[in-house]
């Protein structure tokens, strides 16, 4: 089986051409190719010796998945629906901001972490994806902004999967995007999501990475965490927040806590005054996520009135928030929904 080169990270690429007999300026030069340069076939590479071109091509691909549905929304989001080589499918989302195009990227086929109110863990975990199917999500989307004469300029590790479940690739993953001499996206501009795996959080925090990190925390506290979240059920909010704790103190970034907003279930005053109580003293800020409800789901939305109300609290409490911008809500914007379409109407 040939080895996919977009799962090499440039110091594993200079280690494997030394392997085969090349120097590591080797590595420089297929870098270019493949991603300044924007070449996927060998035989074009023209500053590569005709023989080690046909070592390249008997030993190494470069695979990218396949566009198997695509839907676009009215406000410039891009879902894709994409196909590994394997037949798998996964979802990428491209979100347009003001700063720059936001890609959102699967980790795994299929989630086993089973959140109440996710579209993406109705379809057990099947696999990880590798470094290369991940890199290859960002690829195609690139290929399809370049039509526009734009990239990807911010990425986000928070698609169907739970990625430090899938760590070390996902740790390769991060460090190819990372990589100056490739797609060259600076580590602030790149986010690892976590569903709150603590070892997970400790081992991300001893990597001396400068990427963000983001925490799915949706409850302040640990009965209604462990009604919407499994995981609770392995580390409660306690274990959980002395893993941030432990995170700031290694010099890692300050930490984004994602909570989800769903009607009567965690979206009194009462619980953004128990959420504030919870993270002060942490770096941390809070992104506030209105819910795109999933039909299998009974969960409803939070009014915009206490989307505000919310808000404001957290605010008027000394705790830093956001109201995440919505996108794609003419299309099947929740993540896993369009997977989940799919699946479920295949013969």
């Amino acid at each position: 089986m040939k080895n996919n080169l977009f799962g090499y990270t440039y110091p594993a690429l200079e280690e494997e051409m030394v392997s085969r007999g090349q120097t590591r300026y080797r590595a420089r030069q297929l870098y270019e190719w493949i991603y300044i340069k924007k070449v996927l076939s060998f035989s074009a590479m023209s500053d590569i010796s005709k023989d080690f071109r046909a070592t390249l091509e008997e030993n190494y691909c470069l695979d990218l998945p396949k566009i198997f549905k695509r839907q676009d929304a009215s406000d410039g989001t891009l879902k894709l629906l994409l196909e590994m080589g394997d037949g798998s499918k996964v979802e990428t989302v491209l979100m347009r901001y003001d700063y720059g195009n936001v890609i959102c990227v699967s980790s795994e086929v299929g989630c086993n972490m089973g959140c109440a109110f996710c579209a993406s863990g109705l379809l057990k975990k099947e696999r990880g994806l590798s470094s290369a199917e991940m890199v290859g999500e960002v690829y195609v989307m690139n290929q399809l902004l370049g039509q526009e004469g734009e990239r990807v300029s911010h990425v986000v590790v928070m698609g169907t999967g739970e990625p430090f479940d899938n760590y070390d690739e996902v740790m390769k993953f991060v460090r190819i995007m990372n990589e100056a001499k490739g797609f060259a996206i600076g580590a602030r501009h790149i986010t690892v999501s976590t569903c709150g795996l603590v070892d997970g959080i400790d081992k991300y925090g001893k990597e001396g990475l400068q990427i963000n990190l983001a925490i799915s925390l949706h409850a302040p506290n640990d009965a209604i965490r462990q009604k919407l979240m499994p995981i609770a059920n392995r580390y409660d909010i306690k274990a959980l927040m002395d893993a941030v704790h432990r995170y700031e103190e290694s010099g890692g970034r300050r930490v984004t806590f994602e909570y989800i907003l769903l009607k009567g279930v965690n979206d009194s005053l009462a619980n953004a005054d128990e959420l504030s109580d919870l993270i002060r003293g942490t770096l941390a800020y809070v992104n506030i996520i209105p819910y795109n409800p999933v039909k299998e789901k009974p969960f409803e939305r939070s009014s915009e009135a206490t989307i505000r109300a919310f808000a404001d609290r957290l605010m008027k409490r000394g705790i830093n928030c956001t109201v995440r911008k919505e996108f794609g809500t003419d299309i099947d914007a929740a993540c896993g929904q369009l997977r989940v379409k799919y699946e479920k109407v295949k013969p």
